[in-house]
Parts: C-alpha cells; structure tokens; sequence
C-alpha cells in the first residue's frame, strides 16, 4: 500500500515540476508560477511542500526531513509555447487547482497540449508572420513601403521561425538581423530609402527581448533575484547579438553611418496605428496560432494599451507613456483571467509586450552604440531602459490596485452574505 501511495505522489510531483516548467517557457513570472504551484499542491492535500522555480530550472520537495523526496525539472531547449497551447497550459492549471483532475490525467494532458500540432498550416503562419511584421511597421514607422518591406522581409522571417532548425536555434537571432539587415541596407543605398534602421526592426519582431526584459525587471522588483537578473542578462545579450548582425550587415554592404541612426517618422497619419491594432491581433491569429475566442480580448488589451499610451504622452511626457500602457491594460488583463469566457492572462499580456516595444528600441540603440560614433546611442539606449522600467512598474502598481480591488469587493460581500456574494 506504501509503495502505491509512493507511486501516486511521485506522479503528482512530476507534474508540478513539468507544468511549472511549461509556465516558466511561457514568459509568466517566477512568483507567479511558484503561488499557482503551491495551490496546486494544496488541492491534494499537500502541506509539506517546497517550490523553488527559476527561469531555467524547477525544483519541487514534498515532505520534511527524512522522508523528503525531491524532483528536479530543467527546462530544454528554446521553444516557446503557441498562443493556443499557453491558453491550454493554464486551463489545465485550473482544472488542477480544482481538483478536476487526478495526476495520470493531468501528465498525460499536459503531453497532449506540448504534442499538439500548430491548428494553422505552415503557410499560413508564414504569411501570419508577415501580417505581424506589417503591423507592427505601422507603430514603428508608418509608411507605405515600410509595409511592403515589412511584409517581403516578414515572408523570409516567417520561414526561418515556422520550420524550426534545431541546429540553428542558438544563432537565430545573429542570422535572422543579419539576413534582414543586408537586405535592408542595399535596398536603401539603391533606393534612397528613410530611416533603414526602423524599416528593419519590424521582421525580426519574433527576436525582441522586450517581454523578457520587462518580465525581469517585474522579478527584480518581487524580490527574484536570481531569476530576474538573469532575464534581464538574456536580455541585453539577446540585444547584443542582433545588433552584432545588423552590424555585420552594415559593413558587408557598406552602408554609411547615417543608415543605423534613427530618424523616425510617421507618412501615413495618426489612423495607422489603429489599423495596426487589427493588424497585429489577425497576425497573432495567424501566426501565433491565438484561439479565435482570444481575438476580441487581445484586440481589447492592445486597444487599452495603446490608448493608455496616448493618454500618458497627452498629460505628461512621451517618456513615460509606456506606464500608462501598462497601467491601464493590467487590470483588464487580470480582470478577464478570472472571468469564466476570459482567456489566461498571458495569452493577453504577451501580444501586449510586443505592442510596447521596448525591445525595439533598446536594439536600436544598441545597435547605434555598437555600428556609429553618434551621442544618439546611448540616449536612446538609456530611453529604452527607461521604457522597460515604466512598463514594469506599470504592471507591478496595476497588478496592486486590480488585487486590493478584488480583496474590497471579496470583503464586501462576506459583509453583506450569501446575497451579497451573489450579487459580486
């Protein structure tokens, strides 16, 4: 009878430490992670449990002294979950936190969701990729042949991402800034093309540390240490290498200086933006493969996102619009996490990292510092820092208000009994 017990807790603590690790690829917060593990862990019953989740690694330890056995899970490789398996990776986490599932179930879904094979062609997601890149030239550098720079070059991106060469994965970054950087900067010494160095951020946006950046600076700011000092280093290196291409790029063509400075401009007029809204939503679709009941939600947090943005540079100062962003799309997220018809919130936040670009303008000003002798680097270098602090306090002070809000109105209605709790 003890073995099965045996057995049976062995099976529980695999998965922890695999789902765990499935969150962690996600982009989600150690923090987070770790208080979704623990209630997990307390649905069966477990009191004597100890968590310990870093980026790269997971360690769980059930029972005390003795009689303590502990699981290690590493995570492998750089494969980032699709928009539809981190919507199943956290429904499944539900069921789990309700007790809906015994463990052989929850392992033998969990392999389901990773075995699960992507729900668009990869056609489609080529030409998603491309619609992604085209939308997101429109917040970078509205212009009508950005566009069609962004969705050719996109097309060639889009490739390189969908059909995954393992053998490559580490140099990636490198190939794809610099394949995209040569194509670029002999098109604008032939054509006399505006401002290369935006027309070129906007196909390698698959490569954009923003999210790990600002996630890191979260982790710091919670107290992660560990974990979020080394975001933040995967980061800046991940920054490092595209610029190092788009560099290589620069000196192979022979572009001059000017064409790595960032001059940015906007042809198209104040509605491009908006249109870019639905553009990125129906390339996360595509491409990231986003559930078609996520559609709406994701178009709601990109909107609030933008518009808090707007918002933040009307009163105050474009510095620090990426706060007001953040600000005012964290309690929606959340706020939609916890309603039945709502979708996790990282299916949520990540199309919204992507919208604040921080990672695109700290590899514009890397690269300015690396290729050019310009005082323009390290400004906009440290502007991109800056950016990526405001997005994380953002999220850090909208994550409070949602959760003392919530607290208030639990309170409330404990207040006023059945009927209230009802009514909430």
């Amino acid at each position: 009878m003890a073995e099965s017990v045996d057995d049976d807790l062995g099976e529980l603590q695999e998965l922890i430490v695999r789902i765990g690790i499935a969150m962690t690829l996600a982009g989600e917060p150690v923090d987070a992670t770790q208080d979704r593990l623990y209630r997990i862990g307390q649905a069966r019953g477990l009191n004597e449990l100890e968590i310990a989740v870093l980026p790269t690694t997971l360690l769980v330890q059930i029972g005390a002294a003795s009689t303590a056995r502990v699981q290690l899970g590493v995570r492998g490789g750089h494969v980032v979950p699709r928009l539809d398996q981190v919507s199943e990776i956290y429904l499944l986490a539900g069921a789990l936190e309700r007790n809906e599932l015994t463990a052989p179930e929850g392992l033998a879904r969990l392999d389901q969701i990773l075995a699960t094979r992507p729900p668009r062609g990869p056609l489609i997601r080529i030409i998603g990729y491309a619609v992604l890149s085209m939308g997101f030239a429109l917040f970078l550098q509205p212009a009508w042949g950005g566009l069609l720079v962004a969705f050719v070059l996109g097309l060639g991106i889009g490739l390189l991402t969908t059909w995954k060469f393992s053998a490559l994965q580490t140099l990636m970054p490198v190939i794809a800034s610099f394949l995209v950087g040569t194509a670029v900067f002999f098109t604008a010494q032939h054509f006399e093309a505006e401002n290369p160095i935006r027309a070129l951020i906007p196909p390698l946006v698959a490569f954009l540390p923003g999210a790990v950046l600002a996630t890191g600076t979260v982790e710091l700011a919670a107290g992660q240490v560990i974990s979020g000092s080394s975001r933040l280093v995967q980061g800046m290196v991940g920054l490092g290498l595209m610029a190092f291409g788009i560099v290589a790029a620069a000196e192979l063509v022979g572009a001059p200086q000017a064409h790595l400075l960032d001059h940015p401009f906007n042809r198209l007029g104040p509605w491009a933006p908006w249109v870019g809204l639905l553009i990125l939503t129906l390339g996360h679709y595509l491409h990231n493969c986003a559930p078609r009941r996520t559609l709406l939600p994701i178009l709601i947090v990109l909107v609030i996102a933008y518009s808090g943005q707007l918002a933040g540079a009307a009163l105050f100062d474009a510095d620090v619009s990426a706060f007001f962003g953040a600000l005012a799309m964290t309690p929606v997220v959340l706020w939609m996490s916890d309603q039945s018809w709502g979708p996790p919130s990282m299916v949520t936040f990540l199309p919204a990292f992507w919208l604040l670009v921080p990672g695109a303008a700290g590899l514009i000003g890397v690269t300015e510092i690396v290729g050019t002798d310009s005082p323009l680097g390290p400004d906009d270098f440290t502007a991109a820092i800056g950016t990526v602090l405001m997005i994380a306090l953002g999220i850090l002070i909208g994550t409070a208000i949602y959760n003392s809000t919530r607290a208030g109105l639990r309170g409330v209605a404990m207040f006023r009994g059945p009927a209230g709790r009802q009514a909430i």
